[in-house]
């Protein structure tokens, strides 16, 4: 009986981790050229920034309440949901609307996404054990990577006048991969009828939120001012766009590693290490003039992301209810993402004053943020033994 529950549950999170991937390729492949047909199909350069930007919001106001609805109806109602929603999202890019049109499929595309991450994480953390869940997790996290940077590739084979087709096609096979998903054990066998537990607010759940906001802080600069600070010093096209391949594929590559890490060394040592790693390299730079070198760094920088990602996830799941785990999931992502548009948004006007501001004031807010785990996690245990069993 116990081997038919693990192959169920590694049939599960191969599944998942191919919708997981195929998704976030699709949430990207528009980015390079998205601009130019929200400004083509008649979109204001205001217009244009509030679709970029309903994505993130969407996925942050969405993201615990969707956690919440998973924990008391289910996971695979709302992936399957989530699927089909961002499908049809997905479609109305390519039918002929006006553009403030595309500000409601962004954000619907952005919500869907949130789910997938809820949904899936949740699941994964039900299904294995504390002493396999972070090699699970990892496998999710690099399929986000794999898809983020696969679809911006993929996009650039597109041209704007056929974007919408593109578009069409990833939400086609949204709608196959929600069909699939309704075949897909996902744990919510401990699903009942009745009230949902309290979520437990405790000191490992308070330090992996403030965990969470300090990665997201970091990730916001880079989104907002990254290639600004490369075109700054001078850097080609190709270099900028080799930046986040280079970056993307240790952390890929790596990701594995690092669940294993969860696993079997101190969770709590491998977190701090790598957000803290993350902060010092976000703070060195713009003090680079040399662009092969911050290529390079930037692949050595992966390497610590991709060995306490999965750190940081299992903590936020480590001795949770089974009822509990989709809020909590929706919890994290809710920080990192609010984090992330934070940073980013204030990025921009900070790189306008001095290019070296934001990089400097967010590393310095990253490590403070981070540093307060020490005192969150000071009774937390970090080590999961083998014999550790899902709650």
């Amino acid at each position: 009986m116990a081997l038919m529950v693990k192959s169920a549950a590694q049939l599960t999170l191969r599944r998942l981790t191919i919708i997981v991937a195929i998704q976030w390729m699709g949430a990207t492949l528009a980015l390079p050229l998205l601009p130019l047909f929200l400004e083509h199909r008649g979109a204001s350069p205001s217009l244009v920034g509030v679709v970029m930007a309903s994505f993130f919001v969407a996925g942050v106001a969405t993201q615990f309440v969707l956690g919440h609805v998973a924990d008391r109806f289910g996971r695979r109602r709302v992936l399957v949901g989530a699927l089909v929603t961002y499908g049809l999202a997905s479609m109305i890019f390519m039918l002929p609307v006006s553009a403030v049109w595309f500000v409601v499929a962004r954000a619907l595309q952005g919500a869907s996404a949130g789910a997938f991450e809820v949904t899936s994480l949740s699941a994964v953390a039900a299904l294995f054990a504390e002493a396999e869940r972070g090699r699970a997790m990892s496998r999710i996290f690099a399929a986000q990577i794999f898809g983020l940077a696969l679809g911006p590739m993929v996009g650039a084979l597109s041209s704007v006048d056929h974007l919408g087709y593109a578009y069409f096609v990833t939400g086609l096979i949204s709608l196959v991969a929600a069909i699939v998903a309704t075949r897909t054990y996902l744990g919510d066998e401990h699903m009942t009828s009745e009230p949902l537990p309290p979520l437990q607010w405790t000191q490992q759940v308070v330090g992996t939120l403030f965990a969470a906001s300090a990665s997201g802080l970091t990730i916001g600069v880079y989104e907002a001012c990254w290639s600004l600070l490369l075109h700054l010093h001078h850097a080609s096209t190709l270099q900028i766009r080799l930046s986040w391949t280079l970056f993307g594929l240790p952390m890929a590559t790596l990701s594995r590693f690092g669940g294993w890490l969860a696993d079997h060394a101190n969770r709590r040592v491998v977190s701090l290490a790598g957000i803290l790693s993350g902060a010092l390299f976000l703070s060195i730079y713009p003090h680079i003039h040399n662009n092969v070198v911050i290529l390079f760094l930037g692949s050595v920088e992966a390497i610590g992301a991709a060995l306490s990602v999965a750190s940081i996830s299992s903590l936020m799941s480590q001795g949770a209810h089974q009822r509990e785990l989709s809020r909590r999931q929706g919890l994290y992502t809710t920080a990192n993402t609010a984090a992330l548009a934070l940073a980013a948004g204030v990025s921009g006007a900070l790189f306008s004053i001095n290019s070296a501001l934001p990089f400097t004031v967010v590393s310095i807010v990253s490590s403070a943020l981070a540093l307060t785990t020490l005192w969150w996690w000071r009774d937390v245990r970090g080590h999961i033994t083998p014999d550790a069993t899902t709650t």
